[in-house]
């Protein structure tokens, strides 16, 4: 798994633990759902930590949180 992928199932998943939807998100965090859309649809993997953190303030969790996950552990090395 890359971080794109990563990054994408996170925000998938807190959705679902939180129940709330993925245009939900985009109106309690201020990120469009067009670029949410573009990270949830595997169309934008190199999505920026400042659109993370707004993600973050937006679902009321540090970055740390949200990178604290499985998820991001064994990461693809990203230089080839």
């Amino acid at each position: 798994m890359n971080i794109g992928e990563a990054v994408k199932y996170r925000i998938i998943n807190l959705c679902a633990l939180r129940k709330i939807t993925i245009n939900k998100l985009g109106t309690m965090s201020g990120v469009t759902r067009s670029t949410i859309n573009n990270i949830v649809g595997g169309r934008n993997n190199s999505t920026t930590i400042s659109t993370i953190k707004k993600l973050c303030d937006g679902l009321g969790i540090s970055i740390i949180e949200f990178f604290d996950d499985d998820v991001f552990k064994n990461l693809e090395q990203e230089i080839k």
